[in-house]
């Protein structure tokens, strides 16, 4: 069955830096345009991240660009999220998203894994 398993989340301190992972099977992931959403209680959830299939176009929400590093490895079936420079502000749950490049109601969402960032 269709599984996506994030990993990695945790506790950080502010300037600090952690790395998540997602790991996808149960469908041909390289077809799969790649994104990272986050949550936090009360509030929509939001477009982190966002990769193309092949890896060789991204694009970041305003308040992490600079910051956060999305990437791909089409042979591990994972999508990574490197986030350094953490500040509280990005305290939420995180979870990964696939969309097929050409069936866009082909989608799948991870369970999420909670990112904190506290001193």
């Amino acid at each position: 069955q269709v599984q996506l398993v994030e990993s990695g989340g945790g506790l950080a301190q502010p300037g600090g830096s952690l790395r998540l992972s997602c790991a996808a099977s149960g469908f041909t992931f390289s077809f799969y345009a790649m994104s990272w959403y986050r949550q936090t209680p009360g509030k929509e959830r939001e477009l982190v991240a966002a990769i193309t299939t092949a890896g060789d176009s991204t694009n970041y929400a305003d308040s992490v660009k600079g910051r956060f590093t999305i990437s791909r490895d089409n042979a591990k079936n994972t999508v990574y999220l490197q986030m350094n420079s953490l500040k509280p502000e990005d305290t939420a749950v995180y979870y990964c998203k696939a969309v097929h490049k050409w069936v866009a109601s082909s989608n799948y969402w991870g369970q999420g894994t909670q990112v904190t960032v506290s001193s």
